[in-house]
């Protein structure tokens, strides 16, 4: 887990992250608290007045928090397939959000038990099938008012699955996520729960 004080440092080193990429400089990081340096899964979420601007991150550990939260954020911002590349003139407009993973853990039950396993507001959700995939970050569920089933539904149409693919055999995985938010664009940062 991270410190109030390590979650505004991972806020920060997104946001200058996507500043350096959009102006062509060099990004310097600087020294950082030794968490930095951990494998760590992360995922870097974009706001524009309150409706998504790009998500990308890593939900396993493969790389240091540092690069997962650097490359995270300017993929987010200029590689999400969903949005044209953000422009230097919206960061002012922007909200930058940084989700901390817990490494994903496979479900082991019956396809009809799974929904019983899954903590709206604690879980993400993780679902595989074949070359499949897709992932869900845990305030998803609680954004959008779903249950344990429409969230099971919904992360395997993410991963262009059939929403009950949860039943016929996708590998189901959950993981948490510790959330680290600006209240407004460049603005204080804070822990959500």
């Amino acid at each position: 887990m991270l410190n109030l004080e390590e979650g505004i440092i991972a806020v920060k080193l997104a946001r200058s992250a996507i500043a350096a990429h959009l102006s062509g400089e060099i990004m310097r990081t600087g020294d950082l608290p030794a968490i930095f340096e951990r494998k760590r899964g992360v995922f870097v979420t974009l706001h524009k007045d309150h409706d998504l601007r790009g998500c990308i991150g890593y939900p396993e550990p493969v790389m240091t928090l540092k690069d997962a939260i650097l490359d995270s954020a300017v993929s987010a911002a200029v590689h999400d397939p969903r949005f044209l590349p953000v422009r230097s003139e919206e960061m002012k407009h922007i909200t930058i959000e940084v989700t901390i993973l817990t490494p994903p853990i496979r479900i082991d039950a019956k396809p009809e038990d799974l929904p019983k396993c899954i903590e709206i507001g604690r879980h993400g959700l993780i679902i595989r099938k074949g070359f499949y995939q897709g992932l869900l970050l845990p305030q998803v569920a609680e954004e959008w008012g779903f249950d344990a089933e429409e969230f099971l539904s919904q992360t395997c149409v993410k991963a262009g699955l059939p929403p009950d693919a949860w039943l016929t055999g996708a590998e189901v995985y959950t993981f948490e996520g510790q959330i680290f938010a600006e209240i407004e664009p460049d603005g204080e940062v804070i822990e959500k729960d």
